[in-house]
């Protein structure tokens, strides 16, 4: 059956000096949103002083699994600021899949962290906006990588969609979660460990860190598979 797709270009209809100015910014952008993404994990690291009490280890892997491994997990696709622009279209996937694999891992330790500190202090479950998104996030988290496997091994599992069709669905679901991740993690900033925590600009500074490496994620997935006219079969 075959598809007919035609990706969004970059940088059509640019002249020469404004291509390659399209271009610079991209790769300072990617570059930046690394940075940004490593710098607010470490930073959520140094704050929850991880080993004080079991709740301090729930921002910790939280946020090396979201914060950073997924958005590296996406941003190695990348071909601009990408640190493995070099690394074959096979070796990128089997680290997306590394990268994926530690976000279960780490969501799913921090998981079992927070529920352990409430259990100790006999506190409820599901009382606020940021936990009922956390579980949200999980579940979809564990689906998305549920159809990873479906785009690995469509034969091996009987799917009749042609690649390039499981391949954009897997990346518009994949784009969702990383957002539903994004609000998760904007969300945290209002509990109240946080905001005992951080206060005045620095506050304002941990609420918008989040929201630059989103755009930069969902500007590289619409860019690579947002198709300009209908995939028709």
């Amino acid at each position: 059956m075959p598809s007919d797709v035609e990706y969004s270009p970059v940088g059509e209809g640019l002249g020469m000096r404004d291509f390659w100015l399209y271009v610079w910014l991209r790769r300072a952008a990617v570059i930046a949103a690394h940075v940004t993404g490593l710098g607010l994990t470490l930073s959520i690291c140094l704050l929850s002083r991880p080993g004080t009490s079991l709740f301090s280890w729930h921002p910790v892997c939280m946020s090396v699994a979201y914060c950073l491994c997924m958005t590296e997990g996406v941003l190695l696709f990348s071909a601009e600021g990408s640190p493995f622009c070099f690394v074959s279209r096979k070796g990128k996937v089997r680290l997306h899949w590394f990268c994926q694999a530690l976000v279960l891992i780490a969501a799913a330790t921090g998981l079992g962290f927070m529920v352990a500190s409430k259990n100790v202090s006999e506190l409820p479950h599901l009382l606020t906006w940021h936990s009922v998104l956390g579980v949200c996030t999980l579940a979809a988290t564990a689906l998305q990588a549920a159809c990873g496997v479906g785009l690995l091994f469509p034969k091996l599992l009987r799917l009749s969609s042609p690649p390039l069709r499981l391949k954009l669905y897997h990346a518009t679901c994949g784009l969702v979660v990383y957002l539903l991740a994004t609000v998760t993690v904007v969300s945290a900033m209002f509990s109240d460990w946080f905001q005992a925590t951080v206060k005045g600009l620095a506050w304002w500074a941990f609420l918008l860190l989040p929201l630059f490496p989103a755009l930069v994620v969902m500007n590289q997935i619409t860019n690579a598979y947002l198709p300009r006219k209908k995939i028709t079969s």
